[in-house]
């Protein structure tokens, strides 16, 4: 299909266009204002879903790209956008997804808050070894049979098995680049072999980096299996290389995926974990500080973490004397920052290591009125549970992508809370759960906030008050 000029970006980033009859056309990697060749690869009643084949004419808004691995690398999806641009398409689709998808409309819409950092913002980074290098188009046309196909890097969009090798990302600062090169380099030059997804053979599987603000650094080394000398002999020359890492893990797993949840890690050098810190939103001066160890979900962009953070806190509206639960609090973040203005806070999560980790947060804070507990929030959030602690005047909410299940909302709406602060990194799922809410809630503002520059993802909070 020729000469399809797109409008406008849709969820997920994909562009909108409409063809001479008026049917929706769909396609990744076109911005509003290019002018494209589409292959037409899904047909649906009320839509099409097409190739980007070639743009014929490019958007005046349309920038070049800084990575030279995108267009193939699916991280960072809408480089070819400025950010002014990329946020606001972004708010545009939250409060759509708000009013379509949810039928509700805040009473005030707080500007989008956008990330200081644009690149180098991320704290974490996967990466994957695999013996199925991606081959590049002029690869494969050279007819040259690749007998190396090594690559340390990330897996193509759609392709579990199939791995870009990365040279240079601008997602998180240096020496992120030198340490994922040279471990790289180190296991091609003394021939340590990589981990092949179909066959299920081979050594290395992935590199974990982490780092913090306080310029600690964590290196995680995953193994298919144990081999001591060649483990040793690695690690010990990324220690070596690397002195600023301050902790030094490494994994050995056997299981098909490379999940390490059920795994245990073992610390090769230095600490087991690293400490990230954030500027109190109450205590002008003070700063919590936050254990994060490799299984610990912490947010990725740290800096960013501040606005997101504050501005939940800001509309919580918090006096000093409300019992506050904090659902899905993860290693604590709020509930620590919630338990400084609060008379005391309930924190609730399903993974146990991560409950393990707040309550080690809350002791390192000196923080006694957090309490935290570990279990699905079904059957954790219950009447027995509000009895026991006391009922919430606030409840604050950041659950997973899913949202949150009908359950968890039923329990929410017979709490009797008057204030509920909902945070969420899906704005689909937020505005079904905002539906269900808007019975006895008034949506009083919503706030997106911008922790992913360069793609399609956004956070959005949303403050309600009880009718």
């Amino acid at each position: 299909m020729e000469n399809l000029l797109f409008t406008d970006a849709g969820a997920k980033g994909v562009g909108v266009a409409k063809t001479e009859e008026g049917q929706v056309v769909f396609a990744k990697g076109v911005v509003p204002g290019d002018v494209a060749t589409v292959r037409i690869t899904r047909k649906k009643k009320a839509y099409l879903e097409g190739k980007l084949m070639e743009i014929t004419q490019p958007s005046d808004m349309r920038i070049t790209p800084q990575c030279a691995h995108f267009g193939v690398c699916g991280g960072c999806s809408w480089q070819m956008l400025p950010y002014d641009k990329q946020l606001a398409f972004k708010e545009k689709e939250v409060i759509n997804n708000l009013k379509r998808l949810g039928h509700v409309t805040p009473n005030e819409v707080v500007p989008i808050k956008g990330s200081k950092e644009i690149y180098n913002y991320r704290n974490k980074m996967e990466f994957s070894f695999s013996a199925l290098r991606w081959l590049t188009e002029d690869e494969v046309q050279s007819g040259e049979d690749f007998t190396n196909r090594n690559a340390l890097g990330f897996h193509v969009p759609g392709m579990w098995d199939k791995v870009i090798d990365i040279d240079t990302c601008h997602l998180m600062r240096d020496p992120s680049n030198a340490i994922r090169n040279f471990v790289r380099d180190f296991a091609l030059e003394h021939d340590l072999s990589f981990y092949h997804p179909r066959e299920r053979q081979g050594w290395l599987r992935s590199l974990t980096l982490r780092n913090t603000t306080t310029e600690q650094w964590m290196v995680m080394v995953q193994f298919f299996y144990e081999d001591v000398e060649n483990r040793e002999k690695l690690l010990k020359a990324i220690a070596e290389r690397f002195p600023e890492i301050t902790s030094l893990l490494y994994v050995v797993n056997e299981k098909a995926n490379d999940t390490i949840y059920d795994q245990t890690v073992h610390c090769f050098a230095g600490a087991d974990h690293v400490v990230e810190q954030m500027p109190s939103f109450f205590q002008e001066g003070k700063a919590l500080h936050f254990k994060v160890g490799p299984k610990s979900f912490y947010q990725t962009n740290p800096e960013q973490a501040v606005t997101l953070y504050h501005t939940a806190l800001a509309f919580a509206e918090l006096k000093g004397d409300e019992v506050v639960y904090d659902l899905y609090t993860g290693t604590g973040t709020i509930a620590l920052f919630l338990a400084q203005k609060a008379g005391k806070v309930i924190g609730i999560e399903s993974v146990p290591e991560a409950i393990a980790d707040a309550k080690i947060n809350a002791a390192m804070n000196g923080i006694e009125n957090a309490t935290f507990f570990a279990g699905d929030m079904r059957f954790e959030l219950t009447e027995a549970l509000f009895k026991k602690h006391g009922y919430p005047d606030v409840i604050v909410t950041d659950p997973p992508r899913d949202g949150m299940h009908k359950d968890v909302v039923a329990r929410i709406l017979e709490s009797g809370a008057h204030t509920i602060v909902y945070v969420s990194c899906n704005s689909a799922t937020q505005a079904r759960d905002l539906e269900l809410l808007s019975a006895k809630y008034i949506i009083e503002k919503s706030c997106a906030v911008d922790m992913f520059p360069q793609t399609f993802h956004i956070e959005n909070i949303v403050k309600l008050t009880k009718k």
